[in-house]
């Protein structure tokens, strides 16, 4: 095959990718909007609890993806790891139909997130294997716009279906777009061939854990550690007036703004160097924060801050995900990105149950403070981590 037909191979795979995403999240999505008031106002859970039950809920998603990543690298497949974590969060979702307290919110949304470990860090390898390599940022970029405009749509749909089927109707009807997700990966996308590695996972964790990799791991964990979920943005628009029934529209608005940002900021990352790109997205969401501190408590106060906390989840997703294959070969990429995500797990459980802690026994001006504070480090770090590569004159 020539080296142009297997590029256009690639990118097909990287849009089949992207349309798994599209569907998982108009799934996911229409119940994520909607979950914070659930949580808080139906079951009548504190935001220390929501911030467990998400802290919880995704940091055990990162911290298992090093074991699908060195799973993926050990048989050389992808894609049945891939299907097999997506077909979990498919038939876990529609569970929380029976959810009664927040004990039971947080074991689904563990489940859930157990398939999204299971399937994210081979899928990731997976796309850096299709993709040209002098294209990484913006086939991360595209994959990331096509995951983003189902989380555009997911939202709509709970605004449209929400009147009629009420929260646990919804939860049911989420595992009609979850079906065709497991159609569309059995159908079009494509196993890219790897070179198997043999060595045990300590040996794999050790090659892949370069001293260059573990500096940049140690900035991502900087930030890490203050940026908190989208859930907290949600609970802010409730404590601001903004109806149950419209809340997923702050939410629409957010995956708007991360969908926009996300190929431009992934191209921008190829041509610039995805370090600066990354630091200006941590800047991000030092601006964020900064709305929700210094602007007074309002409906606009909210959409601003949503607005930007979607430009700057876009960046760092983007970015982020297209630099770890700079630090390691195909045979240890699995194992790259599971150390990736193992660290941004521990630290997202950190953050999300500290924003939580503070929101509730201090007020959300201390929650947004200290998030603003760790966000100005992490950009400053990424700095410092990249001068050595700027040419000199």
């Amino acid at each position: 095959m020539k080296k142009g037909e297997e590029r256009k191979d690639g990118m097909r795979n990287v849009y089949a990718l992207g349309a798994v995403s599209f569907l998982t999240d108009v799934s996911s999505e229409m119940i994520f909007s909607v979950l914070p008031s659930f949580v808080v106002q139906v079951i009548g859970a504190s935001k220390t609890e929501l911030g467990i039950i998400e802290g919880i809920g995704e940091s055990s998603s990162y911290l298992l993806r090093i074991i699908s990543g060195y799973i993926s690298d050990r048989v050389g497949k992808r894609k049945p790891l891939v299907l097999l974590g997506y077909g979990l969060s498919t038939l876990a979702k529609p569970l929380f139909y029976f959810a009664s307290n927040w004990i039971d919110v947080l074991l689904v949304r563990l489940t859930d997130r157990i398939g999204k470990a299971v399937r994210t860090a081979p899928r990731d390898s997976l796309l850096s294997a299709s993709a040209p390599s002098e294209s990484l940022g913006k086939a991360f970029g595209i994959h990331r716009a096509l995951d983003q405009s189902g989380a555009i749509l997911g939202p709509i749909l709970a605004i449209l279906l929400l009147p009629l089927l009420s929260f646990k109707g919804l939860f049911v009807f989420s595992f009609v777009p979850g079906l065709l997700v497991v159609l569309v990966l059995i159908f079009l996308v494509q196993e890219v061939a790897v070179t198997t590695s043999s060595g045990t996972p300590l040996r794999n964790f050790r090659e892949a854990l370069s001293p260059s990799f573990a500096r940049f791991l140690a900035v991502v964990a900087i930030f890490s550690i203050g940026a908190f979920d989208f859930s907290f943005i949600l609970v802010r628009a409730g404590d601001v007036g903004i109806s149950e029934q419209f809340v997923p529209a702050v939410y629409m608005l957010i995956n708007i703004s991360h969908t926009l940002i996300a190929i431009p900021a992934g191209s921008l990352s190829d041509r610039i160097g995805k370090g600066r790109v990354l630091a200006a997205g941590y800047v991000l969401l030092a601006v964020t924060n900064s709305v929700l501190v210094f602007l007074p408590q309002s409906v606009l106060q909210v959409l601003v801050a949503a607005g930007l906390f979607g430009l700057y989840f876009g960046v760092t997703e983007t970015v982020q995900r297209a630099i770890i294959p700079g630090y390691a070969s195909q045979s240890l990429r699995g194992t790259a990105y599971g150390i990736y995500y193992l660290d941004v797990g521990i630290c997202y459980l950190f953050a999300n149950v500290v924003v939580g802690y503070l929101w509730d026994s201090i007020g959300p001006t201390a929650a947004f403070t200290y998030s603003l504070s760790t966000s100005l480090l992490a950009a400053a770090g990424m700095l410092v981590l990249i001068a050595p590569s700027r040419p000199t004159h």
